[in-house]
């Protein structure tokens, strides 16, 4: 589990085919990398992963096919929002994440608003109905509050601090975002009688 307050921005620095997947080279940035050993999970851009090596500030994933066919930042070098996974007693300073990407979200507009910037993102049909107004959902690993939902359109706005300790500020017109729904919202539809 974990809360999506990013702890660190790394860089994936090499991506190596397997046989059915990659394995990730990620320099883990200001992760305290004190905590971590082999086995542990972290959640990168928003995926929870398995660290199956570890050299010095550099941490190796081996990412299924399966996990790269429904996310998107992956597969590539490049920076990605970094979290250790929550330890019990830990605070819960976001929402409760498992790093299970849901869907693929495309960013309508990210616009400045004041000193923040609104997000506007389209969700997957199937995703919509779990968006609710002053609800939480998490993109590319990092927990945000919904503000404002029309249909399969949902916004969300980005403080300077958010915007200055996660990858978000990069994002454009057009990019696409790794998207997990609120958990709870999922199994209350579920013990209510839906899907």
């Amino acid at each position: 589990m974990f809360t999506g307050i990013v702890q660190a921005v790394g860089k994936i620095e090499s991506v190596a085919p397997l046989e059915k997947g990659v394995r990730l080279v990620v320099d883990g940035g200001a992760l305290d990398r004190a905590a971590i050993a082999l086995g542990d999970s972290i959640c990168v851009q928003g995926a929870c992963l398995t660290v199956v090596a570890i050299d010095g500030a550099r941490l190796s994933f081996d990412v299924s096919r399966e996990t790269l066919d429904c996310t998107v930042g992956l597969d590539r070098a490049g920076a990605v929002n970094l979290e250790g996974s929550l330890a019990l007693g830990d605070t819960l300073g976001g929402h409760l994440v498992t790093g299970h990407v849901d869907g693929l979200g495309t960013v309508l507009a990210f616009e400045s608003e004041g000193e923040s910037k609104r997000l506007r993102l389209r969700v997957p049909p199937g995703l919509a109905r779990y968006v609710a107004r002053k609800g939480s959902i998490t993109v590319d690993g990092v927990s945000l509050t919904v503000n404002r939902v029309e249909a399969d359109v949902f916004e969300a706005n980005l403080i300077p601090h958010t915007l200055a300790v996660t990858t978000l500020a990069r994002l454009a017109a057009g990019a696409k975002v790794n998207l997990e729904v609120d958990l709870i919202a999922r199994y209350v539809e579920r013990m209510v009688g839906g899907d």
